[in-house]
């Protein structure tokens, strides 16, 4: 075929309609279909102006909000459906993950733990690449968490609710008092939890790595001496748990392994702890779990009974650290 500059036009033009229909028309006709089971209209105010500040912002530029098939494996709740985009404009689905997907982030985070983020990401994550957006003013920033706490739909609405129940007691105990409030605290761990020792041995190594683990998720809300005394607590109600209160709070032969290892992996829902069962595998859960009742308690009760067998890779320890008496804890 001989080229000539009709041939070259017609061709470029059938190329251009071609990608605009894959890129633009198909996703269009797929997007417009019926709401999902978890679908609600972005009708609040506060939610349809923090859409706008994150289209406007480029937070699409690192955060997707859809979950396809192939990422079914690392933790997401549901797969992404077209419905779950109806009627938005524009839908944001994004286009990489320097950042975490946020479809379903409504309610995965309380909202004093989001205003800080969004004031500086090192507040609440030390290592986080995400840019800092206090200059958009409190107003703003409101909005924003108003449409990210949106995120999820239906789903996420029980998950707010259900920081918003909390809450309150939360606040509750830490206003009655360091006593009351571990109280509280360790009364929301099952009974099973309470009672079961770190299965780990505090040994100099498992040490530095829940160090290491503490730097790089807990320091910027509990502080390097784990007193709580930090920026974060400018931002949370209740505000982060001093850990130097614990010893002078804890009922002798208390267990704390379990305990620790409880609120890491589940968080304490209605403050500002998050989870880290997505985040952190078991061993590195008991491993920060040492660490904190080495550095911050003075003792573990790494390994003591009940136990069983030891695991197949396991050095020989013996556990030095004896747990303070009342006396002493006072």
């Amino acid at each position: 075929m001989k080229m000539t500059p009709a041939l070259l036009v017609i061709g470029g033009l059938m190329v251009f309609w071609a990608s605009v229909t894959v890129a633009v028309f198909l996703p269009h006709a797929t997007l417009n279909d019926q709401p999902s089971d978890i679908w609600k209209p972005m009708s609040e105010p506060d939610v349809a102006a923090g859409h706008k500040l994150y289209v406007r912002n480029g937070c699409s530029y690192c955060h997707s909000q859809y979950v396809r098939v192939l990422d079914w494996d690392v933790g997401s709740e549901r797969i992404a459906e077209k419905g779950d985009y109806y009627g938005y404009e524009p839908a944001i689905l994004g286009t990489e993950r320097t950042g975490p997907d946020l479809s379903q982030e409504g309610g995965e985070h309380p909202d004093d733990w989001q205003l800080a983020h969004f004031v500086n990401p090192r507040i609440t994550r030390p290592v986080s690449l995400m840019p800092a957006w206090e200059f958009l003013g409190p107003t703003e920033i409101r909005q924003l968490n108003a449409y990210v706490q949106f995120l999820g739909g239906k789903d996420a609405d029980v998950r707010v609710a259900r920081q918003q129940r909390w809450k309150p007691p939360a606040i509750a105990a830490w206003l009655a008092g360091p006593a009351k409030n571990v109280e509280w605290l360790h009364a929301q761990v099952p009974k099973v939890w309470q009672a079961m020792p770190n299965p780990y041995p505090a040994t100099e190594p498992d040490l530095l790595r829940g160090q290491k683990i503490y730097q790089q998720e807990c320091i910027n809300c509990h502080g390097p001496v784990g007193d709580g005394q930090t920026v974060a607590a400018n931002y949370m109600q209740p505000p982060p748990l001093n850990f130097t209160i614990l010893r002078g709070h804890l009922v002798e032969g208390k267990y704390i392994g379990g305990i620790f290892y409880y609120q890491i992996m589940n968080g304490i829902t209605g403050t500002a702890m998050p989870y880290f069962k997505r985040d952190l595998e078991s061993e590195k859960i008991w491993d920060v779990s040492n660490y904190l009742a080495v550095r911050f308690l003075g003792y573990t009760d790494a390994t003591i009974e009940p136990r069983g067998i030891p695991a197949s890779y396991e050095p020989e320890w013996k556990n030095t650290f004896v747990a303070p008496t009342t006396q002493e804890a006072k």
